[in-house]
């Protein structure tokens, strides 16, 4: 792969440099300088808003019918297709995972594009009966201005989760790329082109969350903002917002839990266990990163966990192109680093380290993927999110005080349950206090499923149809029909 060296932003259908000058991107696997990236200061946010307010109050998008927008989302979906040769390396080096988990995520961004495109001649009133003499009816009309904040760990799919469903709605878009990640999304402003989307009506700019990311959320042109990240940005956010009156959908983590009953089927839930909390090297904010597991097969659990996490190859995933049983580097040195004092301090607070738990000897942002056990409800990484490839496994005797570790945290994401009983699975789900719950698979569903949390977890649903509701705001029309006297 050949890098480019320099990295511009997108405003209003031009590349152009910015006002803040430039941010080194690096290579996780390897430490080095990968490329630099404009850096947009409060000036170039302005310049997008203002670009993507034109696009709004000109009718450009919203004046449209449905299935044009449709063709030209479902557009932008065939052109990532297309150039997923292109588009992986580049974010396999700027975020570290394994060039094959680049590639579903290349693919998973085309299918949101895909799913909002089949979506967008579906948004529909309804007519209200008011009795005789009346005609009343509601449209749903863009909010107009919809900033979107994009996390490190998923560039590509969580920016097409935001964007397709915005613009499939009439939106026009400002996105702030994450500075650790910025480069592949520089591909949806060439799909937006080649899809035909006017200019201004998708803007792509990198810039730091205390200046261009403060100025975007507290900026008057906008009309609604999607964020997913950390609980005190999106709680900065959402003041900002507020005082706007402007709404969010934020996405802030989780501390997810599986629990597994002694009737389970372990063989298969081993591979639950692979993609739960080593995809990624656990960077997901709906890992499986507690697993509450019935006493009489813990020993079980944990030695066939302790065997997966040994058979992972950890390495540069570039050099990891083909499915298995693989895992790249965390995104960050610093990333890794926090990971690492997180299970440190697990270890001194009473957790029993079974296998991993240290950096590898060698350049990079490498963490051995790391099984805990003996982990207790009040210990802190039974609470706290680490956001790396470290499982913590709890133990329970009965049902409810299984449903009662799994809602112990402060979070509520996702959350499982593996069980042959149906009757105790659909009890789990009715309990637990999650966004959305998993029976007998972790990550089951799609993109057609809602997603989002209770607690700080956030608000507001993204993916399925809830999504689409996000981007739009119900007017009603009421009409006096007949002479008046």
């Amino acid at each position: 792969m050949t890098m480019k060296p320099y990295w511009q932003n997108y405003i209003d259908g031009s590349w152009t440099d910015g006002g803040s000058g430039r941010i080194d991107v690096t290579d996780p696997a390897t430490g080095t300088v990968l490329a630099q990236h404009a850096l947009a200061g409060t000036a170039d946010v302005d310049r997008a808003v203002t670009a993507a307010a034109r696009v709004h109050a000109s009718g450009a998008l919203s004046d449209m019918r449905p299935v044009e927008r449709a063709r030209m989302v479902q557009a932008m979906g065939r052109y990532l297709l297309a150039h997923i040769d292109e588009i992986a390396p580049v974010l396999t080096a700027e975020q570290g995972k394994p060039l094959w988990e680049a590639r579903l995520e290349v693919e998973g961004a085309a299918r949101y594009f895909e799913y909002y495109g089949n979506q967008a001649e579906t948004v529909e009133g309804r007519s209200i009966p008011l009795g005789s003499g009346y005609l009343d009816f509601t449209v749903y009309e863009p909010f107009g201005v919809s900033a979107q904040i994009i996390p490190w760990n998923y560039p590509l799919e969580m920016t097409a989760r935001s964007l397709s469903a915005a613009l499939a709605t009439g939106n026009a878009c400002v996105i702030k790329t994450p500075e650790l990640t910025p480069l592949s999304n520089a591909w949806f402003a060439h799909a937006a082109e080649a899809a035909g989307l006017p200019g201004g009506a998708v803007n792509i700019l990198c810039g730091l969350g205390v200046e261009a990311g403060a100025a975007l959320s507290a900026h008057p042109d906008v009309n609604q903002i999607v964020f997913t990240g950390s609980v005190p940005t999106g709680v900065a956010i959402a003041r900002a917002a507020a005082k706007n009156v402007v709404p969010c959908v934020l996405e802030l983590g989780g501390k997810s839990a599986a629990i597994v009953h002694e009737d389970a089927d372990l063989n298969a839930f081993e591979e639950d266990l692979r993609w739960g909390i080593w995809f990624n090297a656990g960077q997901v904010c709906s890992a499986m990163s507690r697993v509450v597991v019935q006493k009489d097969v813990h020993d079980d659990l944990v030695g066939r966990a302790e065997a997966i996490a040994k058979s992972l190859s950890v390495g540069p995933g570039a050099e990891r192109a083909e499915y298995g049983a693989n895992m790249g580097a965390m995104v960050s040195d610093a990333q890794r680093d926090r990971a690492e004092a997180i299970v440190a301090q697990a270890v001194r607070d009473g957790a029993r380290l079974v296998t991993g738990g240290r950096k590898l000897n060698r350049p990079g942002a490498f963490l051995e993927p790391t099984v805990l056990a003996d982990v207790t409800p009040d210990m802190t990484i039974a609470k706290e999110e680490v956001f790396g490839p470290v499982l913590s496994i709890l133990s329970f005797d009965k049902e409810d005080e299984a449903i009662e570790i799994a809602n112990s945290t402060d979070y509520g994401l996702v959350g499982g349950v593996f069980t042959r009983d149906m009757d105790r699975a659909t009890r789990a789900a009715s309990r637990l206090r999650a966004g959305q719950v998993f029976v007998n698979e972790w990550y089951a569903g799609g993109v057609e499923t809602p997603f989002g949390g209770y607690g700080k977890s956030g608000y507001g649903r993204e993916k399925g149809r809830e999504a689409l509701w996000n981007y739009v705001q119900t007017k009603n029309i009421a009409i006096r029909m007949g002479p008046q006297s």
